[in-house]
């Protein structure tokens, strides 16, 4: 039971979206929030975008656009040992602290790789200093994208998680389309030669005002009141280790869940927004602009329907828009990689439909995941499982799609490779409890009123049947 100032403490800081003050401390949240996730995504859309770039600078040679997507796959190597590190962190001294750092990290590497020497000034330390960068953006985004999610959650109401929580994931798209247009308009405005000498570096070195802006929105906020309201129980005790320790005892079974529909939700995710640009010129054959049009108009139909599919989940659950995410994209994966081979149009076309099916998973992954885990383990639980899963499956597929295709000139492997994930992610929702709806207040795992009633009327039917 909750003591009355912490419980007056969480009252004082949670926002009512029926006021103008809660709706304002919400929209700061929000971009507290979002502006994090966009500059991670912000480097990632770059970095896609500029493959070509990268591998003429760093990885000159036949097995090149390998060795482009090795640095891209690279940087999740340290992303669950950030989580391991940065989520009991967290956990311990709160959401906001942690979050300050990485974007610090996050948006200084970015900025750095745009300063890097070539591998025609410097040899093989080009590629070397490439690849530690993207370490240490690994490392970072560990904590940070669990960190953002949880505080998202934490802030938002709980009968509109869905909703608020769907915009971090506009974030993701806002900062990814951006990476994606800003190399886009320089192609616009370059010459080839110009891009390939000095043009790609521009993108990148604008991640550092991004997260100074970032730092500022995240300094402005207190921690979230459901966190405040464990610390002011004296919930929140011990080492990060301890919390680390009470996570793998305690909590093995939504991390395994949560793993299964990770390995799903990001061979969508990094096959269709880091792998596409690659797939589309290199191996459909499209020109740099034309792959980076398709790619682009599919990332802000993406952006358009967000909102929508994670309000829709606030009244219908998070489990019936996995499931339509889940089974279209298994169903519709071939022929639509299929029609994306036709030509420019039909890429599209193609393109847009496999992103507004995957759209369903990735507006609820912040009303889903931290609902997953209760508040003393919840930041370390996300951080830990999501990025387990991304690192092993989720960063490794364009470097996966990338070497098959090339190995064995089957196109549609990555539309196969997106099936199997998706079949596990089906295994893995099969076991998942819904929780729209639910309080994420406490110390036990969420779960909404309705299905905690009736688990109390099973328990005393249970224990008359004993009798």
């Amino acid at each position: 039971m909750a003591t009355a100032s912490a419980h007056n403490a969480y009252d004082e800081l949670a926002p009512d979206p029926d006021t103008p003050e809660g709706k304002s401390l919400l929209r700061k949240a929000i971009g507290a929030s979002a502006i994090g996730n966009a500059t991670e995504w912000y480097d990632y859309g770059v970095y896609a975008a500029t493959a070509t770039y990268l591998t003429h600078a760093f990885f000159p040679g036949e097995l090149g656009s390998i060795g482009t997507m090795l640095g891209f796959a690279i940087s999740f190597v340290l992303r669950p040992l950030g989580g391991m590190i940065w989520g009991p962190i967290g956990d311990r001294i709160g959401r906001k602290s942690v979050l300050a750092i990485t974007i610090l990290l996050i948006s200084g590497a970015t900025a750095l790789i745009g300063v890097l020497p070539t591998h025609a000034v410097a040899g093989v330390w080009a590629p070397i200093l490439l690849i530690t960068l993207r370490v240490i953006q690994g490392f970072s985004t560990g904590g940070e994208y669990g960190g953002a999610a949880t505080f998202m959650a934490e802030y938002a109401p709980d009968a509109k998680r869905g909703r608020f929580g769907s915009f971090l994931e506009f974030g993701t798209l806002a900062g990814f389309s951006a990476g994606t247009a800003m190399v886009l308009l320089l192609e616009l405005g370059l010459s080839d030669e110009q891009m390939q000498t000095w043009g790609w570096r521009i993108p990148f070195l604008l991640a550092l005002p991004m997260g100074l802006i970032g730092l500022y929105l995240r300094s402005q906020m207190e921690d979230t009141p459901v966190f405040a309201e464990l610390e002011q129980e004296d919930e929140i005790a011990g080492t990060p280790w301890s919390r680390l320790v009470d996570l793998v005892s305690n909590y093995w079974r939504p991390i395994l869940i949560m793993f299964g529909m990770v390995i799903a939700l990001n061979v969508a995710n990094y096959t269709l927004l880091a792998y596409q640009p690659s797939y589309l010129k290199d191996t459909i054959g499209l020109s740099e602009t034309s792959g980076s049009t398709v790619v682009l108009i599919g990332q802000l139909a993406m952006m358009a329907m967000i909102p929508f599919f994670g309000s829709w989940s606030d009244t219908t659950g998070r489990k019936p828009m996995w499931w339509c995410s889940l089974i279209g994209l298994f169903v519709l994966a071939l022929p639509l990689y299929w029609l994306m081979g036709q030509g420019f149009a039909w890429a599209i076309i193609g393109f847009v439909v496999l992103g507004l099916l995957y759209i369903p998973q990735l507006a609820t992954i912040s009303a889903t995941f931290p609902a997953m885990f209760p508040t003393q383990v919840r930041y370390a639980g996300f951080a830990i499982s999501y990025n387990v899963a991304t690192a092993a499956f989720g960063g490794t597929a364009p470097l996966v799609n990338d070497a098959v295709v090339g190995g064995t000139g089957w196109n549609l492997f990555p539309a196969v490779y997106l099936m199997a994930a998706c079949v596990i992610g089906m295994i893995a929702l099969a076991f998942l409890t819904e929780t729209a709806g639910a309080s994420l207040r406490g110390t036990e795992i969420p779960a909404r009123t309705e299905d905690l009633e009736l688990s109390a009327i099973a328990d005393k039917v249970a224990a008359a049947e004993g009798r």
